[in-house]
């Protein structure tokens, strides 16, 4: 007669107890690698965006004033055009990335793309066109 799945359950835990096994995979069992950083990063621009909108948003109903007297804010802060291009880049990277990463997954989602040449190529086009696209906006 067979075994019961409580059986089963209880020589599966023994064995990974005997063998010193995590309870689960772990970030740090893994080896690094460019889709691995690039499906985090994508959740990141994801949530961060949202994020991002969403206080604007609610600054925008919440805060008084209008529009330009926080331009003029800004304005009269006089940082220099380094930071103020590097405030343009770190707006506009997460945009392009976010959206060209998005592209890629939606042409994974009609079943292309997921040879593993293909997933480093289609990576590496991403993150170039997203850093040429942040540069050209920057400007």
């Amino acid at each position: 007669m067979g075994t019961t799945a409580k059986e089963e359950m209880n020589k599966f835990w023994a064995k990974n107890s005997k063998l010193n096994r995590p309870m689960s995979p772990h970030i740090t069992i893994y080896k690094w690698s460019i889709p691995m950083m690039m499906s985090i990063t994508h959740r990141g621009t994801g949530v961060g965006l949202s994020g991002a909108i969403s206080a604007f948003a609610m600054a925008a109903l919440i805060l008084p004033g209008n529009y330009t007297h926080y331009l003029d804010l800004i304005h009269s802060l006089s940082v220099g055009p380094f930071l103020i291009g590097l405030a343009k880049f770190g707006i506009a990277f997460p945009v392009s990335y976010h959206t060209y990463n998005g592209i890629r997954h939606l042409y994974w989602d009609v079943g292309k793309g997921f040879k593993i040449p293909e997933v480093y190529s289609t990576g590496y086009t991403v993150i170039g066109l997203s850093v040429i696209t942040s540069i050209a906006l920057t400007l």
